[in-house]
């Protein structure tokens, strides 16, 4: 069985499903970082608005504060996009990292049957509470656009995987190819690209804000956030607000915190 889902595979890697939605879609045998490699791509302007880059391994991933990104060469999906709109700002660019997670979230309720499937915040998809994806989404110099790179755990083992609370499609009982996966992603993607565009890039008008909290785990649970200088915030995330901010009641006085950056942990119990 192994043998024949890795022949599929190897077929499946000419993305006949992918480049039709993305037609400046660029595969890659392996890459250290596809988001690095497209972001001195747009930087040097040598990528436009919707190329991108995928490869099923990547030896120098990273997560988001730098954190190291393995896994075993074929088993994952790593695939970044550039997403350049005309006359985009540095706010309405800000939203490209909850509207890729708001895809990958779509795209994989697609591919796996009885499971809630979630977008943590700010950059995590999760199956019943276990991370299947993490997305990491970086401003290219001079802001002309963002990369918006995500990872997907395609047919890791449970003795595979990164963390205790990790999971993959193969695991959740999906045995999508990669081109079938890519593609729902980026069939999201693109779609949530489109209303957000339509919507003169504004996340309220357009329905991505509340498209976002709809599809939020993270919202009405109790969470730690680990703030960039070092302090912490507990409480019960209330909301996610028209920034984009995750709007947390803070445990010691009951303030509403908005947090626009941080490191969020779901906590199980009181």
């Amino acid at each position: 069985m192994a043998a024949v889902r890795a022949a599929l595979y190897a077929e499946a890697m000419h993305l006949p499903l992918s480049t039709a939605v993305l037609p400046l879609l660029e595969h890659l045998e392996e890459i250290g970082s596809t988001n690095q490699e497209l972001l001195a791509r747009a930087a040097s302007g040598k990528a436009s608005h919707l190329s991108a880059l995928v490869t099923t391994n990547q030896t120098a991933g990273r997560g988001r504060l730098g954190r190291e990104w393995l896994a075993p060469p074929g088993k994952t999906l790593a695939v970044s996009v550039y997403v350049s709109p005309l006359h985009s700002s540095i706010e309405a660019l800000s939203w490209m990292p909850l509207i890729g997670g708001l895809a990958m979230a779509r795209a994989v309720r697609s591919l796996v049957n009885d499971r809630a499937v979630t977008l943590k915040w700010p950059n995590d998809v999760q199956i019943e509470g276990m991370k299947v994806s993490g997305l990491l989404s970086e401003l290219v110099p001079g802001g002309t656009g963002v990369i918006v790179g995500a990872g997907l755990n395609l047919t890791i083992a449970r003795d595979e995987l990164p963390t205790s609370v990790s999971t993959s499609l193969l695991l959740e009982g999906a045995e999508p190819t990669p081109d079938e996966a890519l593609s729902c992603y980026l069939t999201e993607l693109v779609d949530l690209i489109d209303q957000f565009v339509a919507g003169g890039l504004d996340a309220v008008r357009s329905g991505i804000a509340d498209a976002v909290r709809a599809e939020c785990g993270t919202v009405g649970r109790r969470v730690r956030v680990e703030l960039p200088g070092g302090s912490r915030i507990f409480g019960t995330a209330e909301t996610v607000d028209d920034q984009g901010q995750l709007v947390v009641k803070d445990d010691t006085n009951g303030l509403l915190q908005h947090v626009a950056a941080g490191d969020v942990t779901h906590l199980r119990y009181e």
